[in-house]
This record gives structure tokens, C-alpha cells and sequence, in this order.
């Protein structure tokens, strides 16, 4: 379970973003990371015996990810995110392939997974595999718990035209539209911060895996 604190701290920083009210509050922003990768370590845990491909010890450091934003190219200037990430794939935060995610903020929390913008060359193959087997992939996303949890995949990467290649009456057309197969369950900061929250996420991820193993089998 997160740690109450931890919110706070993100609270507080979505009020006070700048560094000066980051640099006085150092202490507390330590403090939550830490609350963050012991987090990460448990979810990593219970996720290996879920996902074989998931090392059961992989660094909880390697799956969290940074709390500064990379403003280089950015017209928004400030400085931190306003969450945490726990972001694991077998190599940690850097996905190659589908990956587990959660996403931590006072409002805005939510667990997911898939794979997320893939490359054109891995979309590509998706694309293929949903094509030729396309009843394996509607199983999955029929099965009572996903639905239970997603209801279906996000569909906010989306093309709003057919995919070079493939005819508009395709029957997974809209699937094939896809160009990114994810899916997201928002979660409370109260089940974040109870006793179940390692528990509640884990049953999140449990019904993203056989998609995970889909997009695996696609991608390899």
C-alpha cells in the first residue's frame, strides 16, 4: 500500500510547481519515492508469478520513472510531473514489447497495460496478427474480468481512416484503426493507500496478461 503522504506530496506539488517549493519540501518528495519503490517491489513481486517473462528480481529503481519533465522541446515550462509511474515490461520501465503500468496522482489514478504507440514497424505486426487471428484476441477482450475492468481496449490513439492495406469492411476494422492497444482501470487514492492495493492492482493486471501474451506473440 502507498502511503497517504505520498498523495500529499503530489498534491502539493501540483499546487507549487516550481523548484524552490520542490527544493524546501526535498525531504518529503525522499520520502515518497521510497514509499513508491517499496510499492514497486511488491507489485513486482506478485507480477512475476502472474507474468513468467517478469523477473522476479528486477529493480523497483528501473520501473519507477523520473519525477522531472524533460522541458527542452516543451512550451511547458514547469519542471515536475505531478504523478509517480510504475511502469514494468522484463526490462523494467523501458518497454520493448507490452508492458504494465500505474499511474499515481491524487485524482487521476488508474492501472494499465499493452502496448503504447508502438514503433510502425510493431504496429504493423499487430495489425497482421489481429488480421489473421483476430477470434483470439476478441476471447480476450470478451472475458467477463476484462470487461469488468476495461469494457474495451482505449480508443484515443485511433486513425480516423482505414490502414493502408486493409478493405473498410474488414469485421475488426476498428480494431485495426488502433495505434495503440492498451487498456486503463481507474483506481481510487483510497484503494491505493488500503491494505489491498498491492492485491487490487495485481487483479488489474491478471486480465491485461493474456492480452500482453497476444501482443507477444504478435510482435515476435
Amino acid at each position: 500500500m502507498l502511503q497517504a503522504t505520498t498523495l500529499n506530496f503530489l498534491q502539493g506539488i501540483s499546487q507549487h510547481n516550481n523548484r524552490e517549493w520542490f527544493l524546501e519540501h526535498k525531504p518529503e518528495f525522499e520520502q515518497a519515492k521510497q514509499d513508491v519503490h517499496q510499492f514497486a517491489a511488491a507489485l513486482i513481486a506478485g507480477l512475476a508469478q502472474l507474468d513468467p517473462l517478469i523477473p522476479s528480481n528486477l529493480d523497483p529503481k528501473s520501473c519507477v520513472m523520473r519525477i522531472y519533465r524533460d522541458v527542452r522541446f516543451s512550451k511547458d515550462k514547469t519542471p515536475y510531473k505531478e504523478n509517480f509511474a510504475i511502469a514494468i515490461s522484463p526490462k523494467g520501465k523501458n518497454f520493448d514489447g507490452p508492458g504494465y503500468y500505474l499511474h499515481i496522482h491524487p485524482e487521476d489514478s488508474f492501472v494499465a497495460g499493452g502496448c503504447w504507440m508502438p514503433q510502425p514497424d510493431e504496429l504493423k505486426a499487430i495489425r497482421q496478427e489481429v488480421d489473421y487471428n483476430e477470434a483470439e484476441l476478441r476471447a480476450v477482450l470478451g472475458k467477463p474480468l476484462f470487461k469488468k475492468y476495461f469494457t474495451s481496449l482505449d480508443t484515443s490513439e485511433k486513425l480516423k481512416t482505414v490502414p493502408k492495406g486493409y478493405k473498410a469492411e474488414h469485421p475488426a476494422i476498428e480494431l485495426l484503426k488502433l495505434k495503440s492497444f492498451t487498456a486503463h482501470y481507474s483506481i481510487s487514492p483510497a484503494a491505493l493507500c488500503s491494505a489491498n492495493a498491492v492485491k487490487d492492482v495485481l487483479a488489474v493486471w491478471n486480465e491485461i496478461y493474456p492480452l500482453s501474451v497476444f501482443l507477444r506473440n504478435a510482435l515476435s
